[in-house]
């Protein structure tokens, strides 16, 4: 495989991840966003991710699920796996795809997360 096709492949993955990701991690987000362009206090902002993530994450991490797996199929449709026939004759490439695509919106969603979204947090003081 060549550098380009393996390229290729990285940037349909992420394009593919991008978004689900970031909607799964608006429960943290959302906040860090209204406090960095000042649209709210970091008493508020922090209020907010509380309660955004202590009763909801669950509904932004479903979210994201859906979105990931709407994204799944409009991809795999690009690709002309239309039809119940066509994903049994390429069944091994939509099992790898969908393995790859779940790995890797789970590890961008921990990074963006638990990483990024926390320091920005963290910066902010919004979280100690």
């Amino acid at each position: 495989m060549s550098t380009q096709e393996q390229s290729g492949k990285i940037k349909a993955i992420l394009k593919i991840t991008g978004i689900p990701v970031l909607v799964a991690s608006l429960c943290c987000l959302a906040p860090v966003v209204l406090v960095a362009f000042g649209l709210g206090t970091v008493a508020f902002a922090a209020s907010l991710a509380n309660t955004f993530y202590g009763q909801y994450r669950w509904v932004f991490r479903i979210a994201g699920l859906l979105l990931l797996t709407i994204s799944l199929v409009f991809y795999f449709r690009q690709k002309g796996i239309c039809t119940l026939d066509a994903a049994r004759r390429r069944r091994n490439e939509i099992i790898n795809g969908v393995f790859l695509t779940l790995t890797a919106a789970v590890v961008g969603y921990v990074v963006w997360l638990y990483v990024i979204v926390e320091y920005l947090g963290k910066l902010l003081h919004i979280w100690k």
